[in-house]
């Protein structure tokens, strides 16, 4: 297997989770709909002045550019592609479908399909659809495109009279292939929904 440097440019991706390294620099989990999950080291984005540091934004649409051969990539560029503006419940279930996205999708493993379900989710949620549908509508397709186990027709996401049923049966779908690894912004959203 070749170690040659590989360039990526303006890829169409999102932030998924950012994390200081070293003084000045962050490791950022990006989700791009071309090669699925890559890690970025960011270096300077800490800095007051970097022109990474107010672009690198969660749940917002970025362009990325990469290069690198190894496990985590340096990001050579940022821009930003567009807004889309979460606050509150809609907030934490943006936070939620990144946790579940960290954990199940292996690095660089491409998912068109759940890119644009992620990108619309988020383009609901920043809308004020009700989160319930737009979240069940993401759970079912990254279920479905990471082959665990969705063979059925989509239902209708939007019907209130079914979601209690499908929130039960996607729950325990995810929490089977999570492993025993509760996710933490699933509790907060819960403990938000029984308020």
């Amino acid at each position: 297997m070749s170690r040659r440097a590989h360039r990526v440019q303006d890829c169409t991706a999102y932030m998924l989770h950012a994390t200081a390294w070293r003084e000045t620099s962050l490791i950022v989990q990006s989700f791009s709909r071309d090669h699925g999950c890559v890690a970025l080291v960011a270096k300077g984005a800490k800095r007051p002045y970097s022109v990474l540091r107010p672009v690198l934004s969660a749940f917002q649409p970025l362009l990325l550019s990469w290069s690198g051969a190894g496990e985590v990539k340096t990001l050579t560029r940022a821009e930003v592609a567009g807004m889309r503006p979460l606050a509150g419940t809609a907030l934490m279930s943006a936070w939620y479908m990144n946790e579940l996205l960290l954990r199940l999708l292996p690095r660089e493993d491409s998912h068109p399909t759940l890119f644009d379900a992620y990108d619309t989710a988020l383009q609901q949620l920043a809308g004020g659809t009700r989160a319930a549908g737009a979240l069940r509508r993401f759970e079912w397709t990254l279920l479905r495109e990471t082959g665990y186990g969705i063979d059925e027709a989509p239902p209708d996401f939007d019907d209130p009279m079914i979601e209690p049923a499908l929130r039960r049966d996607l729950r325990e779908r995810l929490a089977a292939n999570l492993a025993g690894r509760p996710l933490s912004t699933r509790r907060v959203l819960l403990d938000l929904q029984r308020l």
